[in-house]
């Protein structure tokens, strides 16, 4: 198994074990402990070490697999994108707009606010024509 896969395997079980709500008891649980144990062991310097290193080191490594699985979701939900506005009627020129500048993104969506805003009045209008046209017919 190559590396990448190996941590893949790990940062997605980690990332899914994090989520669970039996990890938040057990987190709480500790915190519980630690506190309780603080007047047997009179609050000393150790104890504080214990607790405050444990969490920084946590924090820090739940950081890089939480960052690696969102990287992971946004490629992966951007491949499926780009492939439903493939095989639709859409514009591939939106396919890998993600790579884009926020100014170039935000261009693209401009345009497709005011497409939208004219493809509504248009048929705003052609809803209008055909009312006139059922009224007509009804008239006669």
């Amino acid at each position: 198994m190559s590396f990448n896969k190996m941590f893949t395997s790990v940062a997605n079980k980690v990332a899914h074990a994090a989520g669970m709500p039996a990890t938040f008891v057990g987190c709480c649980a500790i915190i519980v402990v630690w506190a309780a144990s603080g007047p047997f062991l009179g609050f000393s310097d150790t104890w504080q070490l214990v607790i405050n290193t444990g969490t920084t080191i946590v924090t820090f490594l739940m950081v890089f697999l939480i960052q690696n699985t969102q990287n992971r979701d946004g490629a992966a939900i951007q491949a499926k994108l780009d492939e439903l506005i493939r095989v639709s009627e859409g514009e591939n020129k939106f396919i890998g707009i993600e790579h884009l500048t926020e100014e170039e993104v935000e261009d693209f969506r401009l345009k497709c606010e005011q497409a939208a805003k004219r493809a509504d009045r248009a048929a705003d209008r052609a809803n209008r024509a055909a009312a006139k046209q059922t009224a007509k017919q009804a008239a006669k």
